[in-house]
This record gives structure tokens, sequence and C-alpha cells, in this order.
């Protein structure tokens, strides 16, 4: 074994005291594999050092929540005997490096969180984030990522229904790309990571393992520099082939009752996996190396530990059972190992060759790990600017156009349709049809409602109010079409930990996120944290994203963005008070980025939601979209592009202005299409529920009209709203 030095330790990404930590807790200095044993599972990635005394503050227990944050993913119950099992996590910088793998592998891992827990995965969701458009990489980046996701997704044969894409100067050299995978489970039929049976086997399934992905999870914790594309070895690779085969022999084994736990083998591979699920259940393992699959030649111990070779998964099995289970995976031509047996000893044991290569305390590792509280400074709390009419040297419609074609807004028509969406035949709503993406529950009359929402620049001027807005945005688009929110995961993209300013960041973003969730009735059940996001301590800004999962008791009842016919009025839900700081109006039409976010209330975000989702449960609202970047003439306009019908807006006397009125991004709105004759009746509801309701347009007509303005024919909408991409891309 080499000699551990202190450049050996500073290289496995550990601190001079973690280093002596670790001596203490073995009584010796450890050999080179134990250090990576020690380097990865205390890496940022995998402990939550830097997070976990801020991550105790969301609340993660309601009534419908059956696992909470911990395990491979969370689990919410939806009635019927079944449960909804999902997960968001990143992949951001393997996906800079190398972005068809990076993301590709991103949606394989995520995957295997889900089916893990015994459920088949049944919708994927992304959140990309990208630097200027116009910068060299920007391009090449995005494409990338693009075919990774629809790759992986499409052969697999999981629908990708949903997310969003944003593009800012600010991630130029640190992308993000968050993953989000739902399932399907019988509640009864869960399956967790928790080792338990002295004697049982140990199984090694899926692929073989080779090199690809060493010190993955130890390259996710630090910064990036210039030299980033020399860590493209620690870029895994996937075959989404094998994961089918994968989904389908572990789905297949859990109907046998042959599973005691089961694990997948993502960051720091086989090492967390065996770790995790010795530390969950309180007991030990040994593993003999030498029977593990290998694709490649002298692979050493520390190879074969740290490995994050795709497509694997570690199993616990009911002793006596192995037979049947090498059987299915047989059939399925998978690899099936038994590399070890769960001990009494609280210790991982590892032999490679006949010698012992690595002895450890598990609880020590898995649950020692440093716990750091590090120094927060709080960010400042901007003051809103004031936007006058005077000021906006365009007209209105001029304003419309622009937005509907700048990078955040313009069609995501090129990136959804490399998507499969329509596999597996539940996708109701699918991307660019609602605020939410609806997947039937397969046999059933009810729907999931799925979305990813987070908007950074709220979050750079106001992280506490921005982590506000993102869980109540996600809320929002729940309600929106229908379904009542049920739960949230997140992916916690920040900076350098170690700076007191990003820290302030990250500990301000979760404070919002937990009084929205509270207040909303609207847990964290599982989730992820990213940081180090930054390259030669240039940080992304602060990116809390949310994905939120909403419940459908009847599917027919799912309501999208386009008008079903003309003659249709529209409701706006909420009060308007024309806020323009900090919105994309004020970006993109006056090129300035300053000023307060919008103030989040979210006694009233609950009370419009709950008056929204009733009145389309009782069948009124023929369209709905809620409102958010760009504000009210965005919002109709999108209804408009959907349903390819026109609309006449009205602008009321009295309003603060013009340019606010149309384009403010004041939160907790709707915009609802009803019919004449029902339209009074939900009017005298709101009024009843102490909801502002007013009536501000009517659908007809091939083009939009913005008050006594000239139309905007939907031709000339649809061609600025599909610019942006075609132009990008050169198609």
């Amino acid at each position: 074994m080499s000699e551990i030095t202190p450049e050996t330790v500073a290289a496995h990404g550990l601190t001079p005291e973690e280093h002596a930590r670790i001596r203490a807790i073995l009584g010796r200095e450890p050999n080179l594999v134990e250090l990576g044993i020690f380097s990865v599972m205390w890496s940022e990635h995998c402990s939550y050092k830097s997070s976990k005394v801020h991550l105790r503050r969301l609340p993660t227990e309601a009534p419908w929540v059956v696992c909470g944050p911990g395990e491979n993913a969370g689990v919410v119950d939806i009635g019927e005997g079944l449960v909804a099992v999902f997960k968001m996590e990143s992949h951001n910088h393997p996906s800079f490096i190398e972005p068809y793998q990076g993301a590709a592998t991103g949606v394989g891992g995520i995957l295997r969180d889900v089916f893990t827990m015994g459920a088949r995965p049944v919708a994927l969701l992304d959140a990309l984030r990208f630097g200027d458009p116009a910068h060299p990489r920007t391009r090449h980046l995005l494409a990338g990522v693009v075919a990774g996701i629809g790759g992986y997704g499409n052969c697999v044969g999981v629908p990708t229904v949903g997310g969003e894409t944003t593009f800012h100067r600010r991630y130029d050299g640190n992308i993000l790309v968050n993953a989000m995978c739902v399932g399907i489970a019988r509640r009864d039929r869960v399956f967790y990571a928790r080792a338990a049976g002295v004697g049982n086997p140990v199984v090694y399934v899926g692929a073989k393992t080779g090199r690809d992905g060493i010190h993955g999870a130890t390259m996710a914790s630090a910064e990036f520099s210039e030299d980033a594309e020399a860590k493209r070895p620690t870029v895994q690779v996937g075959d989404p082939f094998t994961e089918k085969l994968l989904i389908e022999a572990c789905l297949e084994l859990m109907a046998q009752d042959c599973i005691v736990a089961i694990q997948d083998m993502g960051a720091a591979g086989l090492t967390s996996s065996s770790f995790e699920m010795a530390a969950r259940g309180g007991t030990g393992i040994e593993l003999d190396l030498d029977r593990v699959p290998l694709r490649e030649e002298g692979m050493s111990p520390y190879e074969i530990l740290l490995s994050e070779s795709q497509e694997r998964m570690l199993m616990v099995l009911r002793e006596g059972r192995e037979a049947e289970a090498r059987r299915i995976f047989a059939k399925w031509e998978l690899d099936f190992a038994v590399i070890g047996r769960v001990t009494d000893t609280g210790r991982l044991v590892v032999r490679h060759g006949g010698t012992v290569v690595a002895d450890v305390p598990v609880a020590a590792v898995a649950e020692a790990a440093p716990v750091y509280d590090r120094p927060c400074t709080p960010p400042p709390r901007p003051v809103p600017v004031v936007c006058h009419d005077a000021a906006v040297p365009v007209t209105p419609e001029e304003a419309l156009l622009g937005l509907v074609g700048a990078p955040d807004l313009a069609s995501r028509r090129w990136i959804f349709q490399q998507y499969d969406w329509q596999v597996m035949a539940d996708t109701v709503l699918g991307p660019g049809m609602a605020d939410a993406a609806v997947v039937r529950v397969h046999g059933t009359d009810r729907a999931l409602a799925l979305t990813t929402d987070c908007t950074p620049r709220y979050c750079e001027a106001d992280p506490f109010e921005g982590g506000k807005q993102a869980v109540a945005e996600a809320f929002r688009n729940l309600c929106a079409v229908g379904a009542r929110p049920l739960a949230v995961t997140d992916c916690l993209n920040f900076g350098n930990p170690e700076r007191p300013r990003i820290m302030g960041q990250f500990a301000a973003a979760v404070d919002g996120m937990a009084e929205a969730c509270r207040a909303l009735d609207f847990p964290v059940v599982s989730g992820n944290v990213s940081f180090y996001n930054e390259t030669d301590g240039r940080a992304i800004p602060p990116t809390p994203q949310v994905g939120g999962l909403g419940l459908l008791e009847e599917v027919d009842r799912a309501t999208g963005l386009a008008f079903d016919r003309p003659d249709l009025l529209l409701v706006l839900v909420g009060l308007g008070h024309g806020w323009l700081s900090c919105s994309l109006f004020l970006r993109e039409i006056l090129g300035r980025e300053e000023g307060a976010p919008p103030p989040v209330d979210l006694a009233l975000e609950r009370r419009h939601g709950t008056f929204v989702r009733e009145q389309i449960a009782k069948g009124r609202v023929r369209a709905c979209h809620d409102l958010s970047d760009g504000g009210l003439a965005v919002a109709l306009a999108e209804m408009c592009l959907a349903s390819g019908i026109g609309a006449r807006l009205v602008i009321p006397d009295g309003v603060p202005g013009r340019f606010g009125w149309l384009f403010g991004e004041d939160q907790g709105r709707y915009l609802l299409a009803v019919t004449p004759e029902d339209a009074p009746l939900l009017l005298a509801e709101a009024r009843a529920a102490g909801v502002v309701a007013r009536t501000v347009a009517r659908t007809g007509g091939d083009a939009l009209i913005l008050g006594d303005g000239p139309p905007i024919s939907l031709d000339e909408l649809r061609a600025r709203h599909e610019g942006f991409f075609a132009r990008l891309m050169d198609e």
C-alpha cells in the first residue's frame, strides 16, 4: 500500500483535521483503500456535512408521508393502496465536463433511486440551467445535455414529461442538470436499504464494474477550475438498455419476497451502497472483492470499491434464496454474484486476493462524518425598484414580442420534441400543455401532477424570498391543473459553502423554503444538496430547485393552458400591484438586473390555490395558467399560443401603470378561462371565499390585443416564440 502523506490526504479532498479524526477512529493510520473509503463517504456529496444543520429546519412529515428524507427517495400515499416514490438529484459537474454522458447517467441514477424502493418509474422531469446563449460553449452543452436526457429516458422507456430550462451568464462555467423521477408502488411492497439478518448473503447485480467514475463523488464536492476537461475520466458511462433490464429484473425479484434490503450503486459505488445499508440496519458487512464481476483486468481493490460504473445494485437476500434470484437475473442476462455476508460486528471488512484490505467501523464512517456549522453572512435585503411607464422606450406590444422570444420564455419545443413523453401511454398533459405535467395512475381514474420550479434571479436578489417563491410556484403549478399538492423534493444548488456569503444564501433559502412548506402543508420528503457550483471562485446564482408532486382524484378534470373554444371569459385571480422589480421585463426589456423580488404572501397562496382547485373540480374552469415570469400578458400569450385562439385583454382604469399591469410579477395569481354562463357563479364564490377575482379578457379571433393597442397576430407571436432555439441551434 502507498504511504499516506499530506499530499495524498489533500488529493482525496480531506482536511488535516479530518485526517486526524480518521486516525483517531481507526487507532492507526489508514491504508490507501481505507482513505479512499473515508474520502468518498465524508465528501460533501455523500455526507451533507455543510448542510445538515440547516436541512433539519425543513418540515418532512404529514399524514400522507410514508417515508421522508434518509432513504433513496421519498414516499407518499396516493390512495387505493398505492404510493408515489420520487426524488430529484443533481449531475452538474459531470454534465459540464461530458454533457451527453453526464446528463444520461444523471437520469440513470435517479431512476435507480426510485425503482430500488420497489416502484416502477412512470415519469422523468428535469431542470436545466445554461450560460449565456452567446457563450461559445453553451450550444455544445445544451445539445449534449438534451441528447443525453432524451437518449437515456427514451431507450429505457420512461417518459420525460416536464421540466424547465433557463439561461444566464452566471452559469457559463458551471451548468446545472437536475433530474427528477417519479414511480408508483404498492404501499405494502416498499423496499428499504437496511441490511438485516446475520449470515444473509450480500449480492451484486447488474452490469460489470469498470474504472469509469472513480472519485466522481469527490469531484462533485470541489470547485471547478479552468482544467475541468482533465476530470473527464471521473464521468460515468451509461447504458439505458442494461438499465431497462435491471428495472425489470429487480421488480420481478421484489415480487418473490427474496429481498431484505436493496441499494443502488450511485455516488461512491460499492462503498456507499454497502456502508449505507449496514449503517441503516445497524449491522456489519464482509465483502470479497474477488467475486465482483469486472469488465477490466487488473483492477485494484481501491478502484473496485470507488468505481461509479452504472446500472449496478447491491442487495441483501434472505438466506437460501440465492438460486431463485440468480435464475431471474440470468433470464434478464445480467450479472449476479454473492460477494459477501451480513455480520453482527458493526464493521465493513473487505478482502481481496485472500487479504484484508480494509477494516473500518460502519457507524464511524457513515454517521460520524464531520458536521460543520459554517460561518454565514446574512444576505442583504434589497429594496424594490420602481419602473414608470414614461421610462420604457417600447410599446407594450413590442415588449410582449421581446419577452415571448427571450431565452427564458421562448418555446421549448426544440427540447421536448427530443423526449418521448408519450411512452407508457399514461401522459395526459405533457410538455408545454399545462403548468404541471399530468400522468395517469395506470388502471385508475387518478393522476399525478408533477412540476419543477425555481426562479434564480429572485434567489440571487433575496434568497429567503426566493426560497419561499420556489415552493409557492410549485404549489401554484399543481393547483393550476387541479391537483392537491402533496409533497416536495428538492435539489439545492449553491457555490462554495466555505464562503460565508454562499452559506448565508443557503441558510436563508432553506428558511424561506421551510416557511413556505409549513404554511402550504407541503412537506419535503427527499432531495439533494449540490455545493461547489463555481469555477475559479465565480459562483452560480443560488438555485434551490423544487420538484412538486400532487394528486388529482379525477384525471378527466386535469386542466391545461389551451382554450377549447372562443368567447370564453378570462378571470384574473389575485391582486396585481404592478411589481416590476427583479422581473424578467426589467431584465429583458430594460437591461436592468436589480431590486427586490415580489413578496410571497403564503396565506393568499393557500387561499387562492384552494379556490382554483375547487373551481376546477366543479368543472367550471376550461383552461388555467398561473402568472409568473412575464406576468399577465405573457401568461395570456402562452394560453393563446397553446390553443390557436386569440384574446382581447382589458387594461382597467386606475392601474399603477400599463407596463406594471401587463408584465408585473406579483405572486399568487392565476388566469382562469370560464364560460359566460359559469363566470357569475365563480366570481360569487370567489367573493365568498375572500378571493379577489375580476374578468380581464375574452377569447376569440386570431390575434392578441392589449387594451386599446394594435392587434398582434398569433402568427407573429408564434414566430417570435419559436425563433430563439431555431437560431441558437442553427435549425
